[in-house]
């Protein structure tokens, strides 16, 4: 474990933004934890785990130890026949792992592509696109108590999963309260990926490549390409000007709003 100074975070974050870490450590695997925690000046010091960095935007440098996840590796898990199980580090850029699942004949996630972000930062947001929620394919995923060092798992019930939203975003407010914002470091997560594949090509984009392609039985590979065009055909590269990808939410209403 190395505790980095005066780290540069522009690189980090998908607007771009100039700012600074005091410290910052970066997370491999579980074993970095440990040593953190088994070291006195860090232990319990203010932590702040970074990502992709695309569900930030920072307002100058940032205080507390950032604990910058960079847990690799993508594999299969298990095939059952009614899906596959892929687990994927949550150090993993989130494009790059669903190109791998759909290369390597792990479809499911191919609505998901090319949104900017770590497979990590993944099951906080509850992403979702083109007609699928991260809720949909998940499995399991492993984290770290930041305050007790104690690995645990979760499933997508404890998880919490909501629209745009999962225990991870909720503060802890009582004993019994399991919010954990703040509070755990994911480090793996597992995708439960339904076999046989179905394609999911009923939002009014894919409806509308497929009228314009001819091709109205698509492929893994054919929804994957067409959201790609899709989304860069909306969005700019955050590369190249940054950008948190698409980020808005539709408003939530009751019957009676509805009917008025």
């Amino acid at each position: 474990m190395i505790v980095e100074n005066n780290v540069p975070l522009q690189p980090y974050n998908s607007f771009g933004i100039v700012a600074r870490a005091q410290q910052l450590v970066r997370i491999s695997d579980e074993s970095d934890l440990a040593a953190l925690r088994a070291d006195p000046q860090w232990r319990d010091a203010p932590k702040f785990v970074l990502g992709g960095g695309s569900n930030i935007v920072l307002t100058g440098d940032v205080k507390p130890l950032v604990l910058k996840v960079e847990i690799k590796g993508l594999r299969l898990v298990e095939e059952t026949p009614r899906a596959w199980i892929v687990e994927a580090g949550a150090g993993e850029l989130w494009h790059e792992a669903v190109e791998w699942m759909v290369r390597n004949g792990y479809p499911g996630l191919e609505n998901l592509a090319l949104i900017p972000g770590t497979v990590g930062g993944s099951p906080v947001q509850n992403i979702g696109a083109y007609g699928v929620e991260l809720q949909d394919r998940f499995e399991s995923l492993d984290a770290i108590d930041l305050e007790t060092g104690r690995a645990f798992t979760l499933d997508a019930a404890q998880c919490a999963f909501g629209y745009r939203d999962s225990v991870f975003k909720h503060v802890r407010s009582g004993p019994n309260d399991f919010g954990l914002a703040g509070r755990a470091l994911i480090t793996r997560v597992r995708f439960r990926l339904p076999r046989p594949w179905k394609a999911v090509a009923g939002y009014l984009d894919l409806e509308r490549k497929m009228a314009e392609t001819g091709n109205f039985t698509p492929s893994a590979q054919d929804i994957f390409d067409w959201v790609c065009a899709i989304r860069r055909a909306k969005l700019p590269d955050w590369r190249v000007l940054g950008n948190a990808g698409s980020f808005f939410k539709n408003p939530t209403v009751t019957p009676e709003q509805c009917a008025d």
